[in-house]
């Protein structure tokens, strides 16, 4: 039986490349703007925007809330490579008199996070709005699939460049371009706080969860799934919970149907 494995095909290098000028084009816009982490996922945007704009059109954005450490290094070092600008923004200023205003210090970590997660998104946009630029996102197919992102914070993006890739596949597609082993093989993290982690907070390794993945985007069943992806079928059941949980995540609010054609309903564009 063929096992399930997602493949990064060197075609899908171009087809980005394309998507990104084509829309950036369309638009009208000065050029782009990203929030660079350290991380493979936003290195690689990084990258395909320089490439399919050039260096000059592309701004990246580190956001610590604090000093950053090394994964502000990594993304200062990315960007230097690559020539775009970089520009750090210390998020602790803004996010602290929200949280003594709410006064979410009494809030969940998941509360407080989803609150730095937004925080971003608000520069991001600021940014975008003075400079006349885009927002590109840097989410992938396997954090859009679990809803692992913070809805109209991380979420919150004008185009989503990778967003049909999943993570094994863009870690594909970074070692295709030369992206820093550093980078492609670092702990994937949200950096919502101190030793936040993707895979523990997902309860599931990236290789098992994009086979699991790709499954469901097969419409396999989840029998099936757990022979060809070797996991457990608990682990697949509690997939297609988290799938079926954030579709509210992946549409836009939802309308009631009053007029002749309806947004999100039946006005297509």
């Amino acid at each position: 039986m063929p096992e399930l494995v997602p493949t990064f095909r060197e075609d899908h290098v171009a087809i980005v490349r394309e998507f990104i000028a084509h829309v950036v084009r369309e638009s009208g816009r000065d050029g782009v703007v990203l929030g660079l982490s350290g991380g493979v996922d936003s290195a690689l945007v990084a990258k395909l925007c320089a490439e399919a704009l050039g260096s000059d059109e592309v701004l990246a954005l580190g956001m610590p809330e604090g000093s950053g450490g090394s994964d502000l290094s990594a993304a200062r070092s990315w960007a230097k490579a690559l020539r775009i600008r970089f520009r750090v923004i210390d998020i602790a200023p803004l996010v602290r008199p929200l949280e003594a205003g709410l006064r979410a210090t009494r809030s969940s970590r998941i509360v407080r996070g989803n609150l730095r997660a937004r925080t971003r998104m608000i520069v991001l946009y600021y940014t975008a709005n003075a400079e006349d630029r885009l927002v590109m996102g840097t989410g992938n197919k396997s954090e859009l699939a679990t809803g692992y992102f913070s809805k109209w914070g991380d979420g919150g993006a004008d185009f989503l460049p990778i967003g049909d890739l999943y993570k094994t596949q863009v870690r594909g597609m970074a070692r295709h371009l030369g992206i820093p082993r550093g980078i492609v093989e670092r702990v994937p993290t949200a950096g919502l706080w101190p030793g936040q982690t993707d895979e523990a907070e997902l309860g599931v390794t990236y290789e098992d969860l994009d086979r699991i993945l790709l499954g469901i985007e097969l419409q396999l069943e989840p029998d099936a799934i757990a022979e060809k992806a070797h996991v457990p079928l608990r682990t697949v059941r509690r997939v297609e919970r988290l799938v079926s949980a954030s579709i509210h995540k992946r549409k836009m609010p939802l309308i009631p149907k009053l007029g002749i054609r309806t947004f999100g309903l039946d006005w297509r564009e």
